[in-house]
């Protein structure tokens, strides 16, 4: 009881004395210096919760970048393939594979060795063929031209921003489908399923 009551008398004490200003570590120096990158967006700007920007150099960063949107090209390829499939379209002779996760188990070994020989063949062709690129992931080949170069620097970065924002969304949007898949209810956040 006595010891109780001596810990309560400590604990109350406690409540009155000053707290101690913790020190917190920020990356603002990291921040400010790619405050204007490309990326750097509203409403969350330079969004590095692990401080990975205090120790990268120019060219980690554009690796990073780079990275980041062959990621997101994936990402919004994948939420198509996964949207169509689940509407039920299938190509000939794979009509018994069911959609999502399901689908690895039902694929003959024919087809899965023909998808990593395509990822291959993708991986190769998707560098920068003729040495002229504007920047990381610009895979312009010489063969088609939608009007790129003729348009203003302003222009480029807007669209280079939207396809960015694009795949950050589709990777979200494609983790949400796989993980409602593995938990067996995209029926309910899906019409066509």
């Amino acid at each position: 009881m006595k010891i109780c009551l001596l810990a309560s008398i400590v604990a109350s004490a406690a409540a009155f004395t000053p707290s101690q200003k913790a020190s917190t570590v920020t990356s603002l120096g990291a921040q400010a210096d790619y405050a204007n990158e490309l990326g750097a967006q509203a409403p969350l700007g330079v969004f590095d919760p692990l401080n990975i920007l205090d120790t990268c150099s120019e060219e980690k960063f554009n690796r990073l970048r780079a990275t980041e949107l062959k990621h997101g090209r994936v990402a919004m390829l994948g939420v198509v393939g996964y949207l169509v499939t689940y509407a039920g379209v299938r190509w000939p002779g794979l009509e018994d594979v069911p959609a999502g996760w399901a689908a690895w188990k039902a694929l003959p070994d024919e087809v899965v060795g023909q998808m990593v020989g395509a990822w291959i063949l993708m991986e190769m062709a998707n560098r920068d063929q003729t040495g002229n690129a504007d920047f990381d992931g610009d895979f312009r080949n010489g063969y088609l031209d939608f009007g790129w170069d003729d348009q203003s620097d302003d222009w480029k970065m807007k669209k280079r921003a939207i396809e960015l924002n694009q795949g950050r969304a589709a990777q979200m949007g494609l983790l949400g489908l796989m993980v409602h898949d593995a938990m067996g209810n995209v029926k309910d956040i899906l019409p066509l399923a």
